[in-house]
């Protein structure tokens, strides 16, 4: 598996804009979650990294639902990877139980927008949309086994780094400046449409 990791926007970056639709074929807009800190995921279905951490991303949004907003974008090229298709997004969250809006961003170019390079990525901006943390979930990561073969179970996902990030800024606190990036497999990008910081 493949090891991207995060391009660490800078700190105090407002949150790009985005306009996408959910799983149910509703717009989801950046505007409409003004008033409380967002945490915006870059995540997708196939990725065992994502796998890892999925039900470290449920509780999230469960034990965070009334004090922030939540989204997920999945911004694959779903040609190349059917296993992320919008159908199967829907499939996906509601095997999961995610409470927040799960988008597609078929374009590629909200991810873009916010130098998302691995799923997943995480990006965390506190009431006023500036960016507060961009990071690691926490310092678990799947084993490999064999190919397609993982162990998810041996260092299980805890959310510590994200946790910590949120709590603080739901306490109007800056996090940390310690961030360490997020790590997963890359975007799959369009062909002829990887960003310059793709490497």
């Amino acid at each position: 598996m493949a090891a991207t990791e995060s391009t660490m926007m800078a700190l105090g970056t407002t949150a790009p804009d985005f306009t996408l639709p959910d799983t149910e074929g509703r717009l989801v807009k950046r505007d409409d979650l003004r008033g409380r800190p967002l945490l915006v995921m870059f995540i997708c279905n196939h990725c065992p990294f994502v796998k890892h951490v999925a039900g470290q991303l449920k509780k999230i949004g469960d034990d965070y639902a009334d004090k922030l907003s939540v989204v997920a974008i999945m911004s694959n090229d779903v040609a190349n990877y059917p296993d992320d298709a919008p159908a199967k997004m829907k499939q996906e969250k509601a095997n999961r139980g995610y409470n927040f809006p799960y988008l597609y961003d078929a374009t590629q170019e909200v991810a873009k927008a916010y130098g998302a390079a691995c799923t997943p990525d995480f990006f965390l901006f506190d009431a006023d949309h500036k960016l507060a943390y961009r990071g690691q979930l926490d310092d678990s990561r799947p084993g490999r086994i064999s190919s397609g073969n993982y162990d998810f179970q041996t260092n299980p996902a805890t959310g510590a780094d994200l946790r910590k990030a949120i709590d603080a800024v739901l306490a109007g606190r800056k996090p940390s400046n310690r961030q360490l990036p997020s790590m997963g497999c890359n975007i799959k990008w369009k062909a002829g449409n990887a960003p310059s910081y793709y490497k």
